[in-house]
């Protein structure tokens, strides 16, 4: 039986786990025994610490968890201390040093929601969005001391349509990794090790963490730039703007999608007269949102939340707002 410490802590890395937990039973040969995540983290507005996606399902599955908060030398004893065979990651939030991966003698592999090597890095999934990729993919590479360096195991493409979000990419990437990593561990059962992979073609390009300030939305830019912004940004930060100048109320902009050129046409002019300049909220489509005019295009917003406030639809936003037409965002 080859037993695995598995290695993750947001939800799309509780969304394979779940999975491979579900598959692990009628597979055999391989076992998930144990669970290392990051420590519990004080969230909402009691900060209450609450344990990490991954373990919370562990706990719920009863597998062992361990969230030290540094792999150092105690962490290892521990983690030694159970007799894992091989280390399967996905989306830990650590970097595991030399030490560390040598306790497991089938090896490690990790999930990278990317086609390796392009977008390397902490943030693969909003930056294809953010780009427009028409494809991106998942890979499961054996971990290496390098970023993201280790050799391809598995690798499966995905399309992109223009509609995707972070949130549900990434919830698509987590099914996938679940299925490439359930045949893989099949086979490393029967040969006690990973097999070896090949290694990544191309040149690479990576990505960084992405900020608050990333997020604000540039009313300059295309409708289709900016539509593709708010679809990277949900759920953190969000995309989002401000009402009434550099120091006005914070709004987010959750839904939203591009129109053509002429969208605002025989509605361009906004209540005083003046030409409707890049961030003006210039109409109230009924049938299809709140129309805000970019540097090329307009934007159809459908989903809104104002700051401190629920998220709600284009058309209850508008009727606590019915001043909102000809108000500048910036």
């Amino acid at each position: 039986m080859l037993k695995i410490l598995y290695a993750g802590s947001p939800a799309p890395a509780a969304t394979t786990l779940r999975l491979l937990l579900d598959k692990q039973a009628k597979n055999g040969g391989w076992q998930i025994a144990g669970v290392l995540t990051n420590p519990p983290s004080a969230k909402g507005r009691r900060k209450e610490l609450t344990p990490t996606d991954v373990g919370l399902l562990a706990q719920e599955r009863g597998i062992p968890v361990f969230c030290p908060q540094k792999l150092d030398s105690a962490a290892r004893e521990q983690i030694s201390a159970q007799g894992f065979d091989a280390l399967v990651c996905f989306a830990y939030g650590k970097i595991f040093g030399p030490k560390f991966l040598s306790l497991f003698k089938a090896g490690g592999v990790n999930v990278h929601p990317s086609l390796l090597p392009k977008y390397r890095g902490a943030t693969p999934v909003p930056a294809a969005i953010l780009n427009c990729d028409k494809e991106t993919g998942v890979t499961v590479q054996t971990l290496a001391l390098g970023m993201d360096e280790g050799e391809i195991l598995a690798q499966e493409k995905i399309a992109l349509d223009g509609t995707e979000t972070t949130d549900s990419l990434l919830d698509k990437s987590a099914q996938i990794a679940a299925a490439l990593l359930e045949g893989l561990l099949c086979d490393t059962a029967a040969a006690s090790s990973f097999p070896k992979g090949k290694a990544q073609e191309g040149e690479a390009s990576y990505t960084k963490t992405i900020s608050k300030d990333d997020a604000l939305i540039n009313w300059n830019d295309s409708a289709k730039k900016i539509s593709a912004a708010i679809r990277a940004y949900t759920s953190e930060p969000g995309a989002w703007t401000r009402i009434g100048g550099e120091s006005g109320e914070t709004l987010k902009i959750l839904k939203a999608a591009p129109l053509d050129d002429d969208c605002l046409q025989g509605q361009e002019a906004a209540p005083s007269g003046r030409p409707a300049v890049s961030g003006t909220v210039a109409a109230f489509d009924k049938k299809r949102g709140i129309l805000v005019k970019c540097g090329q295009g307009c934007l159809c917003v459908t989903e809104l939340q104002r700051q401190q406030k629920k998220a709600m639809g284009y058309k209850d936003f508008m009727n606590g707002a019915r001043d909102f037409v000809g108000t500048r965002l910036v």
